[in-house]
This record gives structure tokens, C-alpha cells and sequence, in this order.
């Protein structure tokens, strides 16, 4: 036997299945190195200390200001407040559960009492003796703890000290990933566990020469928690499951390789697979469901987000109207019908519309039918079958979902009508007016009909008052009746307009039965409080889960400070998240410009150093010696695989964005940063001299990395321009101290951003 095929035979023995000598070289950095990296020297550690502490210290730095709700802390913020956990009243967010419990649990821990409203921007925390520091430390401790995360990722990757302090020299002195560590925002907690996913994910897979040991279930496990916990934050946490996933799978085809030992007959192989499944896919969904068992658990009463669920889901919360209020609606019966949003009343009355609008339109001069904020006797409207029936037949009939009905107006004995007329305000949207009794159930009956769709319920589901929410929908054109905030002229008395709108899933599209008028006694809901009713667990969540997914695509609105995916890598526009006019201070979300196209020339240069490769091995060369390559596939196109999957879905997304989306994508290139640094100033790689055992693992006598003068040269400059882009913004981030004209012009370095008092 010669020494090749013994080495092979003990190391089977050994009952590993990768063998050494079939094994690339360069191909991991798991390796036992004989050498000492600079990363683990006492210098090494020192600069890992420094790190900690400076972003401990950037992260908690006047935490206390401003003293008054920023940005979306009016939204967050609300999920600690008597609208929810703390006072258990059901409220509906687009985002899973987990961070705002998180949230809810350290408010109980510092004794917030929940009454603070979080109503808008500008409101004092000191005044309304809000414990908000506390409420901000938990972002800023996870934000925190980041850093030096990325810095261990980058150890662990086998990267040597300077890139390892690049890379997380590019969060800890970024501006936007800083303004989020601060405020109570979610961002931060999504971000701390997408890195913490990367990280246990590298240790795992740093132990596959050790299959199935503890240490290779610890890491593998704890990659699924972490992804369990970024996807129970944002459901964007779905582009991380994207990343491992990527990586597993390229891991399983590999040990498909014959000369892995394993094959597609292999009870190892199916082993590693049910392994990755389990702890990847099973043990994160169930953390996942665990949070909304919690959060159902927790609000049981009546809250602002009733509306947004079935009548059937608001009969399992305490004092909700549907179990305190509700009256199934009748045919016949008088009702007056507000809309959701703005609060009017559905309302007509006998002006009609004008021959021209200002624009030059012609309309159908028809009986104006529009939205009125008071209670008035043109609100009053009687609720009819479509068919023309003897009243007999409908008499004490109860209206069901999805029945064809029509609407008659009590005052003017005219029936609710639209037709293919422009609006007064949108030509695109049909007009909505009245016709006459016999116009109504005679050639144009159609138009005169409505098709009934109470929100979540199903063919069974009672029309009722208070707390049945609902659509009309005309029956021809399918059309669903809206209204918005803007008055129409005076001809109009400056009521708001009522209109078809083409885009029947608007969730402004959404009315509800306010009373019905003149009802009989014997109707009215018992004074004995009603039960909440139970449902399984499943139909909950299902329905939430749908409900989440629905509105989080529906936010296709305008906004001021929305951007683009394609500017978010120059940086192109910001967000003002907070001003203070008296002192002229202001908090503008904008990242650390120097590390952001830094980044982005990185990314360029990775991208220029694939496709020379490809195109020269294509042509039979090679610019890259083995070592290089393999590195750069494995441990560059990780962290590039994470930028792209992070990134390029926005771009898929019709709902608003905003540079915040960025930040992961952002993280990822930090990392690919630093990487490559170490790639274009070296060309040594650690990597084997010699090949032998050391207690069963394979191990190499290694070199260390050794970084030209030169390099450190260009990190010093780095790192100095991070420091001095981080300190040129942190007015903006901080929010102190003011600054005067002339300063802030120096700071709009580009039009796009919106700063205020820049003149």
C-alpha cells in the first residue's frame, strides 16, 4: 500500500468522508493552522476591544436625545403603549410579532405604564415621564453588538486583522445604520440577527470535518434560531433564508461529489440533508409560530386593528362591538354607512352634479351622491333585494355576503347608481349618482346593483352593523365605491367625492354599518355581556398571515421620502425623521458617504475580477493562481450572494421603499469590502504547505498573511475617511447641535437631500 492510499485508509478509519488528498487546497479556512494569525495575537484582541467599545460608546452617546418621538417611533412605539401588549388590546401590524414583543417585554421590565399614546413626531417623552431611554437601549445594545459580530465573521472566514477591522469599521462609523441603533426601530433588532445567522452559519459549516459532533448541532441550530428571529422581525428576513439556503445547497451538491464518499444511495447523505431541514426550515417555522401563539395569547381585547379582521376573528376579542353592538342587518331595513378611513357618511341629496367640470368635462348632471362628516337625514338609505320581489318574500330576511342588493335613498325615493361616467376628480373613476324607482328596476337595473363583500367572510357570513366592514361593489363594472379626503367645489357644499375605483383591493375601499334607524326592540342585543367566541389556532394565524401579506402589498402610496433601490447604494436621498425649529436642529437618515461608494467600487472591482476569470479560463488562461480562486468563490461569493439577495428583490417590490431597506444589502458589502481588501494586497493566502493529521482533522502547516506596507497605508485612509464622514454627519444624526446655514449647505452634497433650513 502505498503512502497515498494509506493515508487514505486511516483517514477513513477515522470515519470521515472528505478526503484530504482529493481535497482543493486553500479550500476552507476551518483548517488547524501550526501559525498564529495577526488576528490572534494580543494586538489582534486589543483592536477587537477597541472596536466593542467605540461602538457601545457611538451607540449610546447621548441616547437620550431628542427627548421627543422621532420617525416612525409614533409607529413602533405604539406596540408598548395602551393600544397593545401592555393594555392587551388588538391592534394589526404588516410585521411579524417578535420585535414588538420584544419591545412590549422590556416597557413591562422598566415599569412603562403603557398610557403615553406615541400619537406624533414632536411629542415630549420628558414631560409625559416616558421611561423611552430604556425603550431605546434594546436597539442600541443589539445595534451595539453587531459590530464586533462582523468582525468575528470576518476572523472566522480565516481574513487576517486589517480586513477583519475594515469590515466592521464600515458599520461602526455608518451614519444610517447608527440613526437606527437609537430610536426604537426594528432595524436594528433585523440587522443584529441577519449578522448573527452569517456568523453561526460559517462556524457550522467550519465543522463539517467533524459531521454530527456537538459542536456542528450547536451551530447548526443556532443558525436556524437566528433565522427564526430575522424572519419573525421583517418578513424581508426572507432574503437571509434566500442566503443560507443558497449556501446549504451548494453544500449538499458537493457532498454528492464521489470523491466525498457519499452517495445518492447513502443513508450519510440523507442524514446531512433531514439534518439541514430540520434545524433550516422545521425548528425556524415553529419559533416563528410560537411568537404569534404569544401574541394572540396576549391581546384579547377589542383595539384599534378589529377592523382590519373577519367578524368571526372580532368575536374572540373581549368588548369588541361585534360581540357587544352587533345587529344583523335585514332587507328593508334603514341604515346609515360611514367610510373607514375619512369617517363620512355615505349621503345624497337633490343638487346635481354641474354640466362642466373646471376641466372642461361634461358630466351626467345626475343627483350628486358624496361623503358628509355629520349625521343628517340624507345619510339615511334603505338597504333592498336586486330582484324585483313582493316584499313579503325578503321581509325579516337577514343580508348575507355576496348577495346582489340595491340602496335606496330615503329622502329623495332615488336609487344608488354608477355608471361609465368620469368622476368629478378622476376620469378614471366612474361617477356614482341616483336614479328613479322604476329607471332602477327597469332598463338599467344593472347599474342600480350592488354586490355586497363583507371583508373576510365568507358565503354565510350576516351583514352587520358596527362591526361588519365591508365593500360595494357595482355589479356590472365591478368598480368598489370610494371616497378620499380632497372637498369638491362649492357646488358640491365642499362634501367629499364618492367614486368607483377600478382597484377594488384599496384598502380605503372599505364602509361599515353605523346604525340602524327605527329598529325593533326585540332586536337589540341583550345587556348580559356575550362571550368571546374561540377558534382554533390555525384559522387565527392563517388569516392574520393573509391579512399581513395583503396590506404590506397594498402600500403602493406616494411618499415624500420614498426612493428608489437603484439610488440606494450612491446614497441619492435621505429621511428627515425629526426637527426642532426654535434650535435649528434636525435628524436626517443618511448613511457615512465615504463607506457607501467605497462599497460600491468594491462591488464593481469583485465584479470586473469574475468576469476576467471567466473570460479567461474561457479562453484556456488564468489570472488567478488556485488559491485566489477558490477563496474568492467560496468566501467572496458567500458575501456577495448575501448583497444580491438582500438587494436585488426590492427591485421586484411595487409597495413604498425606503433607504432603511438598504442597510442589510449594505452590511453585506461591508463584508465583501473587506474581503477583498485583503485579496488585492496580498498575494499570499493562507493556505497549506504540508498536509498531515493533528488529533483526526486534517491540518496544514500554514503562512501567515503578510500585508505590504502599502496596505496599511490605504486602511489608515479608510478608516480616516469613515471617521470624518461619520463626524462631518452626526449633527444629522445625533440631532445635535443645530447647525447655521452655511453649515448645513456643506452637508447637501447632493440636491436630492431634503434638508430643512438650508436657506
Amino acid at each position: 500500500m502505498d503512502a497515498n492510499l494509506r493515508q487514505r485508509h486511516t483517514y477513513s478509519k477515522l470515519g470521515k468522508h472528505t478526503l484530504p488528498t482529493e481535497k482543493k487546497p486553500f479550500e476552507d479556512s476551518s483548517i488547524i493552522s501550526t501559525s498564529k494569525r495577526d488576528v490572534d495575537t494580543p494586538i489582534g484582541r486589543i483592536v477587537f476591544s477597541l472596536i466593542t467599545c467605540l461602538a457601545f460608546f457611538t451607540r449610546f452617546f447621548k441616547i437620550w436625545y431628542p427627548y421627543e418621538v422621532v420617525f416612525d417611533e409614533v409607529h413602533f412605539g405604539k406596540f408598548t403603549s395602551y393600544v397593545s401588549y401592555l393594555q392587551r388590546t388588538y391592534f394589526f401590524d404588516v410585521h411579524p410579532p417578535f420585535a414588538k414583543l420584544a419591545f412590549a417585554f422590556v416597557g413591562w421590565c422598566i415599569g412603562f405604564d403603557g398610557q403615553f399614546l406615541f400619537e406624533s413626531i414632536g411629542d415630549n417623552y420628558i414631560q409625559n415621564k416616558v421611561p423611552y431611554i430604556g425603550l431605546r437601549a434594546l436597539p442600541a445594545i443589539l445595534g451595539s453588538l453587531t459590530v464586533p459580530l462582523i468582525f468575528l465573521i470576518m476572523k472566522e472566514s480565516g481574513y487576517g486583522l486589517l480586513s477583519c477591522t475594515l469590515s466592521a469599521a464600515f458599520i461602526l462609523f455608518d451614519n444610517a445604520h447608527l440613526a437606527e441603533t437609537r430610536l426604537i426601530l426594528i432595524d436594528a433588532m433585523l440587522i443584529f440577527f441577519i449578522t448573527c445567522s452569517f456568523y453561526s452559519y460559517i462556524r457550522f459549516y467550519k465543522q463539517r470535518h467533524d459531521e454530527f459532533s456537538r459542536e456542528w448541532w450547536v451551530w447548526l441550530l443556532m443558525t436556524g434560531v437566528s433565522l427564526s428571529c430575522v424572519i419573525s422581525t421583517k418578513y424581508v428576513g426572507l432574503f437571509t433564508f434566500v442566503t443560507i439556503g443558497g449556501a446549504v445547497a451548494i453544500d449538499l451538491w458537493n457532498l454528492l461529489d464521489i470523491n466525498r464518499g457519499l452517495t445518492m444511495a447513502s443513508e450519510r447523505f440523507f442524514k446531512h440533508f433531514l439534518a439541514r431541514a430540520f434545524t433550516l426550515l422545521v425548528v425556524p417555522f415553529l419559533i416563528y409560530l410560537l411568537w404569534f401563539w404569544i401574541h394572540f395569547a396576549v391581546l384579547t381585547k377589542s383595539g384599534p386593528g378589529d377592523d382590519f379582521m373577519s367578524p368571526e376573528f372580532q368575536a374572540t376579542l373581549a368588548d369588541n362591538p361585534m360581540t357587544m353592538q352587533a345587529v344583523p342587518i335585514q332587507y328593508y331595513d334603514t341604515i346609515t354607512m360611514r367610510h373607514r378611513d375619512t369617517k363620512v357618511f355615505l349621503h345624497s341629496h337633490p343638487d346635481k352634479y354641474p354640466l362642466r367640470y373646471e376641466d372642461g368635462r361634461i358630466s351626467s348632471q345626475g343627483q350628486q351622491v358624496t361623503g358628509y362628516p355629520h349625521n343628517d337625514t340624507n345619510n339615511f338609505w334603505i338597504i333592498v333585494p336586486a330582484q324585483v320581489s313582493p316584499q313579503e318574500v325578503y321581509k325579516d330576511r337577514v343580508v348575507k355576503n355576496e348577495e346582489l342588493i340595491k340602496l335606496k335613498h330615503v329622502v329623495t325615493s332615488t336609487y344608488l347608481l354608477s355608471h361609465d361616467v368620469a368622476s368629478p376628480y378622476f376620469i378614471t373613476n366612474q361617477e356614482f349618482t341616483t336614479i328613479d324607482e322604476e329607471s332602477a328596476f327597469g332598463d338599467r337595473s344593472d347599474d342600480a346593483t350592488f354586490l355586497l363583500k363583507i371583508e373576510g367572510g365568507n358565503k354565510d357570513t350576516e351583514f352587520q352593523s358596527k362591526a361588519g366592514p365591508f365593500k360595494l361593489l357595482h355589479y356590472p363594472s365591478k368598480v368598489a365605491m370610494w371616497t378620499h379626503p380632497k372637498v369638491l367645489p362649492d357646488w358640491a357644499f365642499l362634501q367629499q367625492e364618492i367614486c368607483g375605483n377600478k382597484n377594488v383591493l384599496q384598502l380605503s375601499n372599505i364602509w361599515y354599518v353605523e346604525d340602524i334607524l327605527d329598529l325593533d326592540p326585540t332586536r337589540l342585543p341583550s345587556d348580559m355581556p356575550r362571550k368571546p367566541k374561540s377558534i382554533p389556532f390555525w384559522k387565527r394565524y392563517m388569516e392574520l398571515q393573509a391579512k399581513m401579506f395583503l396590506h404590506n402589498n397594498a402600500l403602493t402610496g406616494s411618499h415624500p421620502y420614498s426612493s428608489h433601490p437603484i439610488q440606494w447604494p450612491f446614497l441619492i436621498r435621505g429621511v428627515s425623521f425629526w426637527t426642532k425649529e426654535s434650535t435649528r436642529e434636525q435628524v436626517y437618515f443618511i448613511g457615512n458617504f465615504i463607506g457607501w461608494w467605497i462599497n460600491v467600487l468594491m462591488l464593481a472591482i469583485l465584479a470586473g475580477i469574475f468576469c476576467g476569470d471567466q473570460l479567461s479560463t474561457r479562453r484556456g488562461l488564468s489570472i488567478l493562481n488556485s488559491a485566489f480562486r477558490t477563496r474568492f468563490y467560496n468566501s467572496l461569493g458567500f458575501f456577495f450572494l448575501a448583497w444580491a439577495a438582500h438587494y436585488f428583490p426590492f427591485f421586484l417590490m411595487g409597495r413604498q421603499l425606503f433607504l432603511h431597506h438598504y442597510l442589510p444589502a449594505h452590511l453585506a458589502s461591508s463584508l465583501v469590502s473587506g474581503a477583498l481588501f485583503q485579496f488585492l494586497f496580498t498575494s499570499t493566502v493562507e493556505g497549506p504547505v504540508s498536509q498531515r493529521f493533528v488529533q483526526g482533522k486534517p491540518a496544514v502547516v500554514s503562512q501567515r498573511i503578510k500585508m505590504p506596507l502599502l496596505a496599511y497605508c490605504f486602511a489608515a485612509l479608510i478608516i480616516s475617511g469613515l471617521v470624518g464622514g461619520f463626524i462631518f454627519f452626526a449633527p444629522f444624526t445625533y440631532g445635535t447641535p443645530g447647525l447655521d446655514v452655511d453649515g448645513i449647505l456643506r452637508r447637501k452634497l447632493l440636491d436630492t437631500y431634503e434638508l430643512h433650513w438650508a436657506k
